[in-house]
């Protein structure tokens, strides 16, 4: 009879391992995204700025 216990207990353990891997990737990239400078921005002129 296959040994339930240990295969809900085996599965359990590798959610929560790639949860936590998860949850560790995107703090990186927040910290990455937060850290990062910000890139220069250009205004357009728009119709309201066209004199005729």
């Amino acid at each position: 009879m296959p040994d339930y216990k240990k295969m809900y207990l085996t599965l359990f353990n590798a959610t929560e391992e790639a949860v936590d891997l998860l949850i560790a990737a995107q703090r990186e990239c927040e910290e990455l995204y937060i850290s990062s400078e910000e890139p220069g921005l250009i205004l357009l002129p728009s119709e309201h700025d066209k004199t005729p």
